[in-house]
């Protein structure tokens, strides 16, 4: 699976051979030994990952329902009238899907598929910038698409990439790709980074998004034991990020959105007990395990 795609979550592992992802862990490490790939926080990419990049087909079947729940919480923070830009990627093209039913709502966007998803959209204003196609991802890219965005000012930035760290922020792995992602980050106002689990904690060759410019991030809960990935979360929300969890609020009542809950509006306070998965617990931030368990049998009945 991962010579297939590049790429892969620990959870898209444990359903594809019906084991707990404790046991797929474990392999994961052996196979890490024998030098067959690398570990990744939440997943696995092949060895030298950090410069590879992997292709559309394969980004949009890894953590595919987190992304779904992310564009669903995302898309709730956009208002009718607004003025927004939206990157390229997986993640940001289901928030597209999303968009197309908010009322004058003009995107500007250097993404194919972006403009592809709001292309019948009757109320919404699509602005494409100019560039060169870079096939691999359907995005334009170079010096005209950066060119079109200067003197450009809108309310929010919707971003994706292909890592997160809190000490870097967010970073993709394509020099020109990066160049146009921080163009888009000096129109907006304020910056949303959307990325699911199996991103935290990886870092990759360009920065785009700085720590102390990102607004908020919107991200699924990390999968369970996964303290690694918890620790980013907690060291971005110490730094000021504002934190908002897809599906993190227990089910019940609701409005029957996926993945639109109560947003947190500030940083999440530093815990001094227990480990980081329990710090972010006893924030509010991720769900109890009882909570969780009944919010996944209800997601099963249905």
């Amino acid at each position: 699976m991962v010579r297939a795609n590049g790429a892969v979550s620990l959870r898209e592992l444990a359903r594809v051979v019906q084991t707990s992802e404790v046991t797929v862990r474990r392999d994961v490490r052996a196979l890490e030994a024998e030098g067959l790939l690398d570990r990744r926080h939440g997943g696995a990419v092949l060895p030298g990952g950090f410069t590879r990049e992997s292709g559309f087909p394969q980004k949009s079947h890894l953590a595919a329902a987190e992304k779904t729940a992310i564009a669903d919480v995302a898309a709730s923070l956009v208002e009718e009238g607004e003025a927004v830009v939206v990157g390229a990627g997986t993640t940001t093209q289901e928030l597209a899907r999303r968009l197309a039913r908010v009322p004058g709502l003009t995107v500007v966007t250097n993404s194919l598929l972006v403009a592809q998803a709001l292309a019948h959209a009757n109320r919404v204003e699509v602005v494409m910038t100019g560039g060169t196609l870079r096939g691999s991802n359907y995005a334009l890219v170079g010096s005209g698409a950066e060119q079109s965005l200067q003197g450009l000012r809108v309310s929010r930035a919707f971003l994706s990439g292909s890592g997160l760290t809190a000490e870097r922020g967010l970073s993709t792995s394509n020099m020109l790709s990066a160049s146009v992602d921080r163009a888009l980050v000096q129109a907006a106002a304020e910056v949303v980074v959307l990325a699911d689990h199996t991103k935290l904690g990886t870092d990759t060759m360009f920065q785009t998004v700085p720590t102390d410019v990102m607004t908020r991030l919107v991200t699924d809960e990390p999968p369970p034991h996964d303290d690694r990935a918890a620790t980013e979360l907690q060291a971005l929300a110490d730094q000021g990020v504002q934190i908002t969890v897809a599906g993190a609020a227990a089910s019940g009542g609701g409005d029957g959105m996926m993945g639109r809950r109560p947003r947190r509006d500030s940083p999440l306070p530093v815990q001094r007990r227990g480990g980081p998965t329990a710090q972010l617990r006893a924030a509010g931030i991720l769900p109890e395990p009882q909570a969780e368990r009944a919010r996944v049998a209800d997601m099963r009945r249905r």
